[in-house]
């Protein structure tokens, strides 16, 4: 289970990122600006840790 307090972005999202990570082989750069695309501002090093 994910410890959800005090983290910047929903846990929806925190999840969409790692299945998209896990299921297909893209860069925390490309789930940067697929984030992007749909509203979330997030930098690459943010969606890699």
């Amino acid at each position: 289970m994910l410890a959800v307090k005090g983290m910047r972005f929903p846990i929806e999202v925190i999840l969409v990122c790692i299945r998209w990570y896990a299921a297909y082989p893209l860069s925390c750069r490309h789930l940067e600006e697929m984030m992007e695309e749909r509203g979330v501002t997030a930098d690459h090093s943010t969606v890699g840790r």
